[in-house]
Protein backbone atom coordinates (compact mmCIF):
# COMPACT_ATOMS: atom_id res chain seq x y z
CA UNK A 1 0.00 0.00 0.00
CA UNK A 2 1.35 3.44 -0.93
CA UNK A 3 2.12 5.63 2.07
CA UNK A 4 0.42 8.98 2.36
CA UNK A 5 2.68 12.02 2.42
CA UNK A 6 1.79 12.70 6.05
CA UNK A 7 2.81 9.18 7.04
CA UNK A 8 6.08 9.42 5.16
CA UNK A 9 6.81 12.90 6.54
CA UNK A 10 6.33 11.57 10.07
CA UNK A 11 9.24 9.12 9.70
CA UNK A 12 12.56 11.02 9.94
CA UNK A 13 14.46 7.98 8.66
CA UNK A 14 12.75 8.23 5.26
CA UNK A 15 13.56 10.80 2.60
CA UNK A 16 10.78 12.50 0.66
CA UNK A 17 11.21 13.30 -3.02
CA UNK A 18 9.45 15.90 -5.16
CA UNK A 19 9.41 17.41 -8.62
CA UNK A 20 8.75 21.16 -8.70
CA UNK A 21 6.66 22.75 -11.44
CA UNK A 22 4.64 25.86 -12.27
CA UNK A 23 1.05 26.15 -13.52
CA UNK A 24 0.50 26.98 -17.19
CA UNK A 25 0.00 30.61 -18.15
CA UNK A 26 -3.41 32.13 -17.46
CA UNK A 27 -4.54 32.03 -21.12
CA UNK A 28 -4.21 28.22 -21.21
CA UNK A 29 -7.60 26.51 -21.55
CA UNK A 30 -8.54 23.28 -19.77
CA UNK A 31 -7.76 21.04 -22.75
CA UNK A 32 -4.33 22.62 -23.18
CA UNK A 33 -3.64 22.34 -19.45
CA UNK A 34 -4.48 18.65 -19.55
CA UNK A 35 -2.09 18.19 -22.45
CA UNK A 36 0.68 20.04 -20.58
CA UNK A 37 0.11 17.98 -17.44
CA UNK A 38 0.18 14.69 -19.33
CA UNK A 39 3.36 15.69 -21.15
CA UNK A 40 5.06 16.47 -17.83
CA UNK A 41 3.89 13.23 -16.23
CA UNK A 42 5.06 11.23 -19.24
CA UNK A 43 8.55 12.66 -18.69
CA UNK A 44 8.37 11.58 -15.05
CA UNK A 45 6.96 8.14 -15.76
CA UNK A 46 10.23 6.32 -15.16
CA UNK A 47 10.92 8.11 -11.85
CA UNK A 48 9.99 7.08 -8.33
CA UNK A 49 8.81 10.21 -6.56
CA UNK A 50 6.48 11.03 -3.68
CA UNK A 51 4.71 14.04 -5.10
CA UNK A 52 4.83 17.27 -7.04
CA UNK A 53 5.28 20.82 -5.80
CA UNK A 54 3.20 23.43 -7.63
CA UNK A 55 4.38 27.01 -7.20
CA UNK A 56 2.31 30.16 -6.94
CA UNK A 57 4.25 32.46 -9.26
CA UNK A 58 4.20 36.13 -8.28
CA UNK A 59 5.55 39.27 -9.93
CA UNK A 60 8.63 39.94 -7.79
CA UNK A 61 9.73 43.10 -9.61
CA UNK A 62 9.12 45.15 -6.42
CA UNK A 63 11.85 43.13 -4.67
CA UNK A 64 14.70 44.21 -6.96
CA UNK A 65 15.56 47.09 -9.27
CA UNK A 66 17.11 44.87 -11.97
CA UNK A 67 14.73 44.00 -14.84
CA UNK A 68 13.36 40.45 -14.82
CA UNK A 69 15.42 38.35 -17.31
CA UNK A 70 12.29 36.46 -18.42
CA UNK A 71 8.94 38.24 -18.71
CA UNK A 72 6.44 37.65 -15.92
CA UNK A 73 3.25 35.90 -17.00
CA UNK A 74 0.26 35.28 -14.78
CA UNK A 75 -0.69 31.61 -14.44
CA UNK A 76 -3.73 29.46 -13.91
CA UNK A 77 -4.72 28.95 -10.28
CA UNK A 78 -2.07 26.63 -8.79
CA UNK A 79 -4.86 24.63 -7.13
CA UNK A 80 -6.33 23.76 -10.53
CA UNK A 81 -3.00 22.41 -11.73
CA UNK A 82 -2.31 20.62 -8.44
CA UNK A 83 -5.66 18.86 -8.56
CA UNK A 84 -5.14 17.86 -12.18
CA UNK A 85 -1.61 16.55 -11.60
CA UNK A 86 -2.76 14.59 -8.56
CA UNK A 87 -5.70 13.07 -10.46
CA UNK A 88 -3.57 12.14 -13.48
CA UNK A 89 -0.54 10.84 -11.57
CA UNK A 90 -2.00 9.35 -8.39
CA UNK A 91 0.56 11.36 -6.39
CA UNK A 92 -0.20 13.98 -3.78
CA UNK A 93 0.91 17.57 -4.33
CA UNK A 94 2.28 20.42 -2.24
CA UNK A 95 0.63 23.65 -3.36
CA UNK A 96 2.19 27.06 -2.77
CA UNK A 97 0.01 30.00 -1.79
CA UNK A 98 1.05 33.66 -1.74
CA UNK A 99 -1.06 35.24 1.02
CA UNK A 100 -0.46 38.98 0.57
CA UNK A 101 -3.26 39.64 -1.94
CA UNK A 102 -6.23 38.65 0.25
CA UNK A 103 -7.46 39.84 3.64
CA UNK A 104 -8.13 37.44 6.52
CA UNK A 105 -11.75 36.76 5.53
CA UNK A 106 -10.82 36.07 1.90
CA UNK A 107 -7.95 33.82 2.93
CA UNK A 108 -10.26 31.85 5.21
CA UNK A 109 -12.62 31.37 2.26
CA UNK A 110 -9.63 30.22 0.16
CA UNK A 111 -8.88 27.60 2.82
CA UNK A 112 -12.50 26.40 2.65
CA UNK A 113 -12.35 26.10 -1.14
CA UNK A 114 -8.96 24.42 -1.29
CA UNK A 115 -10.08 21.26 0.47
CA UNK A 116 -13.76 21.32 -0.52
CA UNK A 117 -13.39 22.10 -4.23
CA UNK A 118 -9.84 20.96 -5.00
CA UNK A 119 -9.24 18.16 -2.48
CA UNK A 120 -5.82 19.53 -1.48
CA UNK A 121 -4.38 19.33 2.02
CA UNK A 122 -0.64 20.03 1.69
CA UNK A 123 0.09 23.76 1.37
CA UNK A 124 3.15 26.01 1.57
CA UNK A 125 2.37 29.61 2.50
CA UNK A 126 4.62 32.43 1.30
CA UNK A 127 4.51 36.12 2.12
CA UNK A 128 4.97 39.19 -0.02
CA UNK A 129 8.29 39.28 -1.96
CA UNK A 130 8.95 42.78 -0.54
CA UNK A 131 7.53 45.35 1.85
CA UNK A 132 6.59 47.57 -1.10
CA UNK A 133 3.00 47.82 -2.31
CA UNK A 134 -0.23 46.77 -0.65
CA UNK A 135 0.04 43.80 1.71
CA UNK A 136 -3.45 42.83 2.79
CA UNK A 137 -2.31 39.87 4.87
CA UNK A 138 1.17 39.15 6.13
CA UNK A 139 2.52 35.68 6.79
CA UNK A 140 2.06 35.79 10.57
CA UNK A 141 -1.56 36.83 10.13
CA UNK A 142 -2.10 34.02 7.64
CA UNK A 143 -0.76 31.49 10.16
CA UNK A 144 -3.22 32.87 12.74
CA UNK A 145 -6.15 32.46 10.32
CA UNK A 146 -5.05 28.91 9.53
CA UNK A 147 -4.70 28.02 13.22
CA UNK A 148 -8.31 29.06 13.81
CA UNK A 149 -9.63 27.36 10.69
CA UNK A 150 -11.56 24.06 11.06
CA UNK A 151 -9.87 22.35 8.10
CA UNK A 152 -6.83 20.19 8.90
CA UNK A 153 -3.97 21.28 6.64
CA UNK A 154 -0.47 19.87 6.39
CA UNK A 155 1.48 23.11 6.44
CA UNK A 156 4.92 23.91 5.08
CA UNK A 157 7.07 27.02 4.90
CA UNK A 158 9.91 28.37 2.81
CA UNK A 159 13.49 28.70 4.02
CA UNK A 160 16.15 30.87 2.39
CA UNK A 161 19.78 30.28 3.33
CA UNK A 162 20.77 33.55 1.67
CA UNK A 163 18.63 35.38 4.22
CA UNK A 164 20.54 33.66 7.02
CA UNK A 165 23.85 34.67 5.45
CA UNK A 166 22.82 38.33 5.39
CA UNK A 167 20.72 38.62 8.58
CA UNK A 168 21.81 35.67 10.70
CA UNK A 169 18.31 34.92 11.98
CA UNK A 170 16.76 32.45 9.53
CA UNK A 171 17.04 29.67 12.13
CA UNK A 172 14.88 31.75 14.47
CA UNK A 173 12.35 32.22 11.66
CA UNK A 174 12.23 28.46 11.17
CA UNK A 175 11.62 27.93 14.87
CA UNK A 176 8.85 30.52 14.90
CA UNK A 177 7.19 29.07 11.79
CA UNK A 178 7.34 25.59 13.34
CA UNK A 179 5.60 26.94 16.44
CA UNK A 180 2.98 28.48 14.13
CA UNK A 181 2.21 25.10 12.59
CA UNK A 182 4.79 24.42 9.85
CA UNK A 183 5.68 20.73 9.65
CA UNK A 184 8.32 21.04 6.92
CA UNK A 185 10.36 23.60 5.01
CA UNK A 186 11.23 23.84 1.33
CA UNK A 187 14.46 25.64 0.53
CA UNK A 188 15.20 28.08 -2.23
CA UNK A 189 17.40 26.49 -4.90
CA UNK A 190 20.77 25.56 -3.42
CA UNK A 191 23.94 26.71 -5.17
CA UNK A 192 25.81 27.85 -2.07
CA UNK A 193 26.48 24.82 0.12
CA UNK A 194 28.25 26.85 2.82
CA UNK A 195 25.26 29.15 3.36
CA UNK A 196 22.92 26.16 3.60
CA UNK A 197 25.21 24.35 6.03
CA UNK A 198 25.47 27.44 8.26
CA UNK A 199 21.68 27.73 8.38
CA UNK A 200 21.02 24.05 9.09
CA UNK A 201 23.68 23.84 11.78
CA UNK A 202 22.25 26.93 13.48
CA UNK A 203 18.72 25.54 13.28
CA UNK A 204 19.69 22.10 14.60
CA UNK A 205 21.65 23.65 17.48
CA UNK A 206 18.71 25.89 18.38
CA UNK A 207 16.36 22.91 18.42
CA UNK A 208 18.76 20.96 20.63
CA UNK A 209 18.98 23.87 23.07
CA UNK A 210 15.20 24.24 23.28
CA UNK A 211 14.33 20.54 23.26
CA UNK A 212 12.43 20.77 19.97
CA UNK A 213 12.56 18.25 17.13
CA UNK A 214 13.79 19.87 13.89
CA UNK A 215 11.23 19.97 11.11
CA UNK A 216 11.93 18.25 7.81
CA UNK A 217 14.10 20.18 5.34
CA UNK A 218 13.32 19.70 1.64
CA UNK A 219 16.30 20.99 -0.34
CA UNK A 220 15.65 22.34 -3.82
CA UNK A 221 18.13 21.89 -6.67
CA UNK A 222 17.92 23.03 -10.27
CA UNK A 223 20.20 22.66 -13.30
CA UNK A 224 21.63 25.67 -15.11
CA UNK A 225 22.58 25.46 -18.77
CA UNK A 226 23.08 29.04 -19.92
CA UNK A 227 24.12 32.54 -18.93
CA UNK A 228 20.46 33.59 -19.22
CA UNK A 229 19.32 30.95 -16.74
CA UNK A 230 22.15 31.93 -14.41
CA UNK A 231 21.07 35.57 -14.63
CA UNK A 232 17.49 34.57 -13.79
CA UNK A 233 18.64 32.52 -10.81
CA UNK A 234 20.55 35.50 -9.45
CA UNK A 235 17.55 37.74 -10.07
CA UNK A 236 15.48 35.36 -7.95
CA UNK A 237 17.94 35.85 -5.10
CA UNK A 238 19.77 32.53 -5.38
CA UNK A 239 23.34 32.85 -4.10
CA UNK A 240 25.84 31.53 -6.62
CA UNK A 241 29.52 31.96 -5.64
CA UNK A 242 31.74 33.54 -8.28
CA UNK A 243 33.81 30.37 -8.65
CA UNK A 244 30.63 28.35 -9.23
CA UNK A 245 29.44 30.79 -11.89
CA UNK A 246 32.79 30.49 -13.65
CA UNK A 247 32.66 26.68 -13.53
CA UNK A 248 29.27 26.69 -15.25
CA UNK A 249 29.86 29.40 -17.84
CA UNK A 250 33.35 28.24 -18.84
CA UNK A 251 32.45 24.56 -19.11
CA UNK A 252 32.12 22.90 -22.50
CA UNK A 253 28.80 21.47 -21.26
CA UNK A 254 27.33 23.92 -18.71
CA UNK A 255 24.34 21.70 -17.88
CA UNK A 256 26.55 18.73 -17.08
CA UNK A 257 28.80 20.94 -14.96
CA UNK A 258 25.84 22.36 -13.04
CA UNK A 259 24.67 18.82 -12.26
CA UNK A 260 28.12 17.98 -10.90
CA UNK A 261 28.00 21.12 -8.76
CA UNK A 262 24.57 20.22 -7.39
CA UNK A 263 25.73 16.73 -6.45
CA UNK A 264 28.88 18.14 -4.83
CA UNK A 265 26.77 20.60 -2.85
CA UNK A 266 24.34 17.94 -1.65
CA UNK A 267 27.20 15.67 -0.56
CA UNK A 268 28.85 18.55 1.32
CA UNK A 269 25.60 19.42 3.09
CA UNK A 270 24.82 15.84 4.07
CA UNK A 271 28.36 15.26 5.36
CA UNK A 272 28.45 18.51 7.37
CA UNK A 273 25.00 17.86 8.85
CA UNK A 274 25.36 14.11 9.41
CA UNK A 275 24.92 14.22 13.19
CA UNK A 276 22.23 16.89 13.42
CA UNK A 277 19.04 14.78 13.68
CA UNK A 278 17.55 16.34 10.56
CA UNK A 279 14.86 14.76 8.38
CA UNK A 280 15.58 15.25 4.68
CA UNK A 281 13.82 15.72 1.41
CA UNK A 282 14.62 16.76 -2.15
CA UNK A 283 12.81 18.94 -4.66
CA UNK A 284 14.15 19.13 -8.20
CA UNK A 285 12.90 21.81 -10.58
CA UNK A 286 13.71 23.39 -13.92
CA UNK A 287 13.55 27.18 -13.86
CA UNK A 288 12.97 27.42 -17.63
CA UNK A 289 10.90 25.57 -20.20
CA UNK A 290 13.95 24.73 -22.31
CA UNK A 291 13.83 21.02 -23.17
CA UNK A 292 17.53 20.59 -22.38
CA UNK A 293 17.12 21.95 -18.87
CA UNK A 294 13.96 19.94 -18.22
CA UNK A 295 15.74 16.75 -19.30
CA UNK A 296 18.73 17.74 -17.15
CA UNK A 297 16.42 18.20 -14.16
CA UNK A 298 15.18 14.63 -14.55
CA UNK A 299 18.76 13.34 -14.70
CA UNK A 300 19.60 15.50 -11.67
CA UNK A 301 16.64 14.05 -9.79
CA UNK A 302 17.84 10.48 -10.33
CA UNK A 303 21.37 11.33 -9.26
CA UNK A 304 20.50 13.31 -6.12
CA UNK A 305 17.82 10.86 -5.00
CA UNK A 306 20.37 8.03 -5.19
CA UNK A 307 22.86 10.18 -3.26
CA UNK A 308 20.42 10.95 -0.45
CA UNK A 309 19.10 7.39 -0.27
CA UNK A 310 22.63 6.06 0.12
CA UNK A 311 23.28 8.51 2.96
CA UNK A 312 20.02 7.55 4.70
CA UNK A 313 20.78 3.84 4.31
CA UNK A 314 24.22 4.33 5.86
CA UNK A 315 22.70 6.31 8.73
CA UNK A 316 20.12 3.58 9.29
CA UNK A 317 22.87 0.97 9.57
CA UNK A 318 24.68 3.13 12.11
CA UNK A 319 21.51 3.46 14.19
CA UNK A 320 20.57 -0.22 13.87
CA UNK A 321 23.71 -2.25 13.05
CA UNK A 322 23.35 -5.86 11.97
Amino acid sequence: MTQTLRTKFSDPQQGVYFIGTTPPKRSTDDAQMLEIADKLLARLDSLEYDGLIVYDIQDESSRIDTPRPFPFMETRDPREYSRLLSQRSGHETLTYKSVAQRDAKEFSAWLDETQRDFGLQHIVLVGSPSSEGEIRLNLNQAYEVLAQHPQDYHLGGVTIAERHASKGNEHLRLQQKAQQGCDFFVSQAVYNAEATIDLLQSYAQLCEETGETPKRIIMTFTPCGSAKTLEFMQWLGISIPDATQARILQAEQPLTESIRICQDNLEQILEACAGLNLAWGLNIESLTNRKEEIDAAIHLYRLLKATLELTLAERSLELDPL
